[in-house]
């Protein structure tokens, strides 16, 4: 067994670079196509927890997840181009928007539906699923940090995640077949689409290479204002009962809406040296963290966490088709909106380039787009989830 604090780090970065490296291997591009690194980021500690070759708990975990997260979000919140989400046209924010007040209502509904039949502490590991559903990997790892979501209950929880949005991807780019009957259905107007064509030209063209002085100041950028927003935070009451707004809640809302306030500023500019690479890097990191501690016993009651899922998916999809019919939406911006939210910006632009080649860029302003709205939106969908666990007698 690895101990030492600081072998274990290593063995962690090690195993995440050695998934990436074969990620990139073409003779494994199908596999990662269907089953994305992340995941592996997450399994694969929880493997060697349970062959013993890390342990359970460690206080190497406990720094990773406390610091790197605020990292994460500070250089993703900071690099988020708020005007070009702007400029995406009225019908496609709603659509989003929409796809996230699915999100919010269907977990409690599925959660009050099916809870009897779950362990009590379910409603954290839901209130974390829904970061993932509105916003992504970071949005889930924050609301389980700030609900408190137990280490053991997230292998199911990732299973059901992954299963779910690749599912429903599926669906979605099978519905390319029926865009034109969908369109006449709530009768459409696809002139959005068309100006967006027009007006929408963003590239990678201006990303440069990153120096050492660069990448220097994407760390100090992330982890101050990380440390700044914890040290900010551990001084704030915490709220609700049970506890929805906790010191590590305080600190993800400060760093994200610190973030979004430099987003605004020249500070956003760090972005052409790749700052949200290494947020993304932190987050992969405190992932396997993550995955180190989990149970994955836990997996045999996957079963019972599917059909929940299923149950909140339909619910997010009647609310899409809903709010379709009275703004005549096409189904571009259905498919897209749903998937920015379930799959969150990786996923958004591969349904946005089948349905409209030309339009990739909307499904990544719309992924981003979760990442703005997703805590807060989460915190929301788990302050009801904790309220139908009370009314279950949790």
């Amino acid at each position: 067994m690895i101990s030492n604090p600081t072998a274990i780090f290593v063995y962690l970065a090690c195993l995440l670079g050695g998934v990436f490296w074969l990620s990139g291997l073409p003779r494994l591009k199908r596999l990662f196509s269907l089953t994305p690194a992340v995941v592996y980021a997450y399994f694969l500690p929880a493997l060697s927890t349970s062959f013993g070759v890390i342990p359970a708990s460690a206080p190497t975990y406990d720094w990773m997840v406390r610091y790197l997260l605020p990292v994460s979000l500070m250089l993703l919140m900071t690099t988020v181009d708020v005007r070009a989400i702007l400029r995406l046209g009225g019908k496609a924010l709603v659509m989003m928007l929409a796809g996230s007040v699915g999100i919010i209502l269907g977990g409690p509904i599925a959660y009050g539906l099916l809870g009897r039949a779950l362990p009590p502490d379910t409603w954290m590991g839901l209130a974390a699923l829904s970061g993932s559903w509105i916003g992504g990997a970071p949005n889930m790892v924050a609301i389980k940090e700030s609900v408190g979501t137990p280490d053991s209950i997230m292998a199911p929880i990732i299973v059901v995640d992954t299963v779910m949005a690749y599912s429903w991807m599926g669906v979605l780019l099978f519905m390319i077949a029926w865009q034109q009957r969908f369109n006449g259905w709530v009768k459409a107007d696809t002139s959005a689409i068309d100006a967006l064509n027009e007006k929408l030209a963003l590239t990678d063209s201006e990303r440069r290479p990153a120096d050492v002085r660069h990448l220097a100041m994407i760390l100090a950028l992330g982890f101050g204002g990380a440390a700044l927003a914890i040290w900010t935070g551990d001084r704030l009451p915490t709220l609700g009962e049970p506890t929805i707004i906790s010191h590590t809640t305080w600190a993800v809302v400060l760093v994200t809406t610190l973030g979004l306030a430099l987003s605004f500023t020249r500070v956003s500019n760090i972005e052409t040296y790749g700052a949200s690479r290494v947020g993304y890097l932190a987050l992969y990191l405190m992932l396997t963290a993550i995955g180190a501690q989990a149970d994955l016993k836990k997996v045999l009651e996957v079963p019972l966490y599917l059909a929940v899922g299923v149950v909140w998916i339909c619910i997010h999809v009647a609310v899409l088709m809903l709010v379709a019919k009275l703004i005549r939406a096409p189904l571009f911006f259905v498919a897209t909106g749903s998937m920015a939210n379930i799959g969150g910006p990786v996923s958004a632009p591969v349904v946005a380039s089948v349905f409209h080649p030309a339009l990739a860029p909307v499904g990544v302003l719309m992924g981003v787009t979760g990442y703005i709205i997703g805590i807060y939106g989460s915190l929301l969908c788990a302050w009801l989830l904790s309220l139908v666990a009370t009314a279950l007698g949790f």
